[in-house]
């Protein structure tokens, strides 16, 4: 049922209102509270009795004498005419009150950062409009880094590093694109920070399995390199059956190998000739049997090169 043991005043003026003993002594920084009123307005009314003693807002009621207000509005509470009732009251408004966990303070930070940040971009807009800085009609706006401006907002402080951590783990979290798995961590981390642990280790954990996924994983072997390291591997294989038997050339008059000579000539030639071509317009362009006779000269190329290699190591050896 609703409670009916009160009502509204919209104007009481505040010499009227009697703040009594309290047992919080100050106030603390009343600044961005009285910024608050003055852009919003008094959000919440404070408390009274029906004889004019405060029961809750004395921070508020500080704020609006600071702002020189005259007369403000509150609600005006009965059935809290003893001191006890009084005191029990003050202790409720202190104790009762619940404050933002961290997500809910990154949701709203988020939020008011994306509105300043749109409050900045309109004022900035605004400076096209005269040499004042100001369009007719504009309200004068706040400098700063939005984040910074949406911190303060929040906590008092301008510190803005454990939000933007839980907003991280919240867009991990909720995007389509996040692998299953970090998804899973950062719904995790969002659970324990909900309970009470620090945000920044669950942010780190899941920034680095979130930086170990993005790694690029190691390419499927390629036809190419597959042939090649088979032909390699046959090579090595001769060497150690055959030995040296297996790598002779006959140097005879009949011999249909070409010369030293012409063989240092082919690579001098060949010498920087992948700087000759256009990667992407072969790929476009080459048909498949130019393609196939490409692959089968390089795979030749690479194993007589290793049988050259392994050639050359056996002179070294035997010399």
């Amino acid at each position: 049922m609703p409670d009916t043991r009160g009502h509204i005043e919209l104007d009481r003026a505040l010499d009227s209102i009697t703040v009594g003993v309290r047992h919080r002594k100050d106030p603390g920084d009343l600044r961005p509270l009285m910024e608050s009123i003055e852009r919003l307005g008094l959000l919440q009314p404070i408390t009274l009795t029906p004889e004019g003693v405060l029961v809750c807002g004395w921070r508020r009621l500080e704020a609006v004498r600071r702002l020189s207000w005259r007369t403000m509005k509150v609600w005006v509470r009965s059935g809290i005419s003893d001191k006890l009732s009084l005191l029990l009251a003050e202790q409720d408004e202190n104790q009762l009150h619940k404050p933002l966990n961290e997500l809910e303070k990154a949701a709203l930070y988020r939020e008011l950062k994306a509105l300043r940040a749109e409050d900045a971009e309109r004022r900035m807009q605004a400076t096209q409009f005269g040499s004042s800085g100001s369009a007719p009609g504009a309200e004068p706006g706040e400098n700063g880094d939005a984040r910074s401006q949406a911190a303060m907002a929040i906590t008092g402080k301008a510190s803005y590093n454990t939000h933007e951590r839980v907003c991280a783990l919240m867009d991990w979290a909720s995007r389509k694109a996040t692998p299953p798995e970090i998804r899973a961590l950062a719904n995790d981390a969002l659970q324990r920070i909900e309970r009470g642990e620090p945000v920044k280790p669950l942010y780190l954990k899941v920034k680095e399995a979130f930086d170990d996924a993005q790694q690029p994983q190691p390419e499927e072997e390629t036809d190419l390199a597959r042939l090649a390291r088979e032909a390699r591997a046959r090579a090595e294989r001769e060497v150690r059956e055959k030995g040296r038997s297996g790598l002779k050339r006959n140097h005879g008059p009949s011999s249909h190998f070409r010369s030293v000579r012409s063989f240092n000539l082919t690579w001098t030639e060949l010498d920087g000739w992948t700087e000759l071509y256009d990667v992407d317009a072969l790929a476009a362009q080459l048909s498949r049997s130019d393609w196939e006779r490409f692959d089968r000269v390089v795979t030749a190329t690479i194993a007589f090169r290793d049988q050259l290699v392994a050639a050359r190591r056996h002179a070294t050896t035997s010399a």
